[in-house]
């Protein structure tokens, strides 16, 4: 064995010591912000007699969860102390893991439908990118393999998954940005969180966007919604100084303000469309535009028929929108080759040539001018090693199901990103906006700085990588609508 590998192993050891030692302390201590425990108010040491989890703990619940701590975290009290209050304490006790015994003795269809939804398995992502490179079709992104060693590109590919896409779930709480953290499980859509923080213990129907957005930031569904647009990575194409005060970036990165869907400038909430049933999996049934607006077709269940007019009932005020019906000929003409955002896109996003390099070694230096990553864990081990007199040992991140830490971070850039002209193409007899979403392509370079795979690419993908897509961009189709399909027809 060589010294370096020595020294390697030895680096790793330590690491992974003060990771295990640093994770006790804080289930031990039970307190901090990165969990869904409310704030301690720092009564209570080991040598005080605990009557309530309330002689440490300020919190307010909700009428329905108005219960004892003990039935959803565990641990024990009255306690001699608070090492004896936290035994066997379910810090996460909304976590898929402990919330068949948590959440599931009272909602238990609930969390049986939930286990099954696209919120929770997100294998629609998952499939969609590991079956273009070769992989087969996974029922859940639990399932997906660790991706070690990385011997193929399927390898590569779920080592992706796993530690650097998969960043936004039920099972992990988000990167620590103000607007991205959020709970685990349940608490992911029915916790407030703000500024990086629980904000109160009451377990309630989103009454905002604010748990989407959580998740549905960065150039995806959701972020649209409301006008935002990601910038590119790298500074040039940023704006990291302003005139009023220092970079804000709420959700990793700073963000374009774009005209928000014509939907939400009168004031719907993603769940108005988005049933509760849909996103937990209760019902397959999806809302489409004909959902509302084609007469015969209506079929949302907040929508109200008065006078031959038809009403949205906004589900946080209650409050009437009139619903605009089809009555435009170009509907009846094109309804069976042309989706309806092909001419009511106002913008979508168009991030073409996506680059991510897995890196082992230690060579941050190309990376100065890219050291915002839109993720937490790359961008503290990039500005550490470049920018202060720290270093880590060894480039490691976190897989993102298991929190287990591996050799190598997942690194990313982008050949351009732009929102105009909006990218058509066709599936089949319909001509759809599209977006490259497969678009990638992926390297990796070992500890040794050895080359084991190169730009490689999807084996199974359209053209450009460009895939049918919905931007959350809607407004009057204006004049020239015709251009657009007549774009797909020449």
């Amino acid at each position: 064995m060589t010294c370096e590998l020595l020294r390697f192993n030895l680096l790793n050891t330590l690491r992974i010591f003060f990771l295990i030692s640093l994770v006790s302390a804080l289930l031990l201590s039970g307190c901090g912000s990165d969990n869904e425990q409310p704030p301690e108010t720092g009564v209570g040491s080991n040598d005080t007699a605990l009557s309530s989890c309330r002689d440490c703990h300020e919190f307010k619940l909700d009428k329905n969860h108005a219960v004892d701590c003990t039935s959803c975290h565990r641990g024990r009290t009255p306690a001699p102390g608070r090492e004896k209050a936290h035994e066997n304490l379910a810090v996460y006790p909304a976590h898929p893991d402990n919330m068949d015994l948590t959440c599931g003795k009272c909602h238990a269809e609930q969390v049986k439908n939930c286990r099954t939804s696209l919120h929770f398995t997100l294998k629609e992502e998952v499939n969609v990118v590991r079956m273009a490179f070769g992989g087969r079709e996974l029922d859940s992104m639990v399932d997906i393999p660790v991706g070690e060693p990385v011997n193929s590109p399927i390898a590569l590919v779920d080592d992706l998954l796993r530690r650097r896409c998969l960043r936004c779930h039920v099972y992990y709480r988000g990167d620590p940005y103000p607007a991205t953290l959020h709970g685990t499980g349940c608490a992911a859509c029915h916790l407030s969180y703000a500024d990086g923080k629980l904000t109160n213990h009451q377990f309630i129907r989103p009454d905002s966007d604010e748990p989407c957005l959580h998740c549905h930031y960065g150039n995806y569904v959701g972020s649209d919604y409301h006008g935002r647009y990601e910038h590119d990575f790298h500074w040039d194409y940023r704006t990291p100084y302003r005139a009023d005060g220092p970079s804000f970036r709420p959700y990793g990165v700073e963000f374009h303000q774009l005209s928000a869907d014509i939907h939400q400038q009168k004031g719907l909430l993603c769940i108005d469309c988005h049933s509760g049933g849909e996103l937990m999996g209760a019902t397959s049934k999806r809302i489409t535009c004909k959902s509302c607006h084609e007469p015969g077709k209506i079929s949302a269940a907040n929508l109200l028929r008065q006078k031959g007019r038809i009403f949205l009932l906004r589900k946080k005020d209650g409050v009437k929108v009139e619903v605009p019906l089809l009555e435009h000929p170009a509907h009846k003409r094109y309804k069976k080759e042309i989706h309806c955002m092909v001419c009511h896109a106002q913008w979508s996003f168009n991030d073409q040539g996506t680059d991510l390099l897995r890196q082992d070694m230690e060579n941050y230096d190309p990376w100065g001018e890219l050291t915002v990553q839109s993720c937490y864990e790359v961008e503290d081990e990039l500005e550490t090693n470049l920018y202060t007199d720290e270093e880590y040992p060894v480039p490691f991140m976190r897989d993102k199901i298991t929190g287990t830490s591996r050799l190598g971070i997942w690194l990313k850039g982008y050949e351009q990103r732009r929102w105009k002209p909006l990218l058509l193409c066709r599936d089949g007899e319909m001509t759809y906006v599209c977006r490259p979403v497969l678009d990638l392509h992926l390297s990796y370079v070992n500890d040794q700085g050895e080359v084991i795979f190169d730009a490689v690419s999807p084996v199974d993908a359209p053209a450009n990588g460009l895939l049918p897509y919905v931007p959350h961009t809607t407004g009057k189709a204006g004049a020239f609508y015709q251009l657009r399909i007549n774009q797909v027809r020449q």
